[in-house]
């Protein structure tokens, strides 16, 4: 693909980039929301929109097929970030994730026992990365949706997973408690890119980069 092509997710990522593409002069034809397309066209006609996964912003960015993209951290750390230039905190997309058990059950007298906890993530290298650094041990179990279901159908005695409003939680009698870190989203480049296109893409990163810090 000629021109510059953009990595977005469907949602709130989508949705919160808006006015920062606006602070490029881009505009999206089309939300995502309502058009079954998944390559959209801009207001300029060397720019278009590709929607993928969140969890695949990082690849298409690394291997070229995006020049750009908005990743959360989270999906950052779990990707690696190989391949990929990530100038800029963009600040938006923002929760925290966290460790998270049933109402009652005694996580911090569990730890201090030294008890093999069973741990339900999405984020695997995050929470191994997490339990490692306290000295836990724990049994990691990869899913990849309905977090919440799994100490309530006792598969894990935790989970670690995205808190926006606790919500979800709540509905689901668990309670948040320990704080990993901060999720925001990021603007990824890919790095051959930046070379290439330096003329094209930088105008975007910086215009981007005011519209955060305004």
């Amino acid at each position: 693909m000629t021109g510059i092509t953009i990595a977005l997710s469907k949602g709130r990522i989508f949705d919160e980039t808006l006015p920062l593409l606006a602070a490029a002069g881009i505009v999206p034809a089309e939300n995502p929301e309502t058009s079954r397309k998944l390559i959209i066209e801009t207001n300029q006609p060397d720019v278009r929109v590709v929607i993928v996964r969140a969890t695949d912003v990082p690849t298409y960015v690394q291997y070229g097929a995006a020049d750009i993209g908005v990743a959360g951290k989270d999906v950052l750390i779990e990707h690696g970030g190989e391949g990929l230039y990530a100038p800029l905190d963009l600040k938006i997309a923002k929760c925290r994730m966290m460790v998270a058990i049933p109402e009652g059950f005694d996580y911090q007298n569990a730890v201090r026992q030294g008890n093999r906890l069973k741990v339900a993530s999405k984020y695997i290298k995050t929470a191994r990365e997490h339990f490692a650094a306290k000295g836990v041990h724990v049994d990691l179990i990869k899913l990849y949706g309905s977090m919440e279901l799994a100490p309530l159908a006792g598969l894990a005695d935790a989970i670690v997973d995205l808190v926006s409003t606790g919500g979800t939680l709540k509905a689901n009698k668990l309670v948040a408690c320990e704080h990993i870190m901060d999720i925001s989203s990021r603007l990824v480049v890919n790095q051959a890119a930046l070379k290439v296109k330096r003329e094209t893409l930088q105008p975007i990163i910086d215009a981007f980069a005011q519209a955060v810090e305004k």
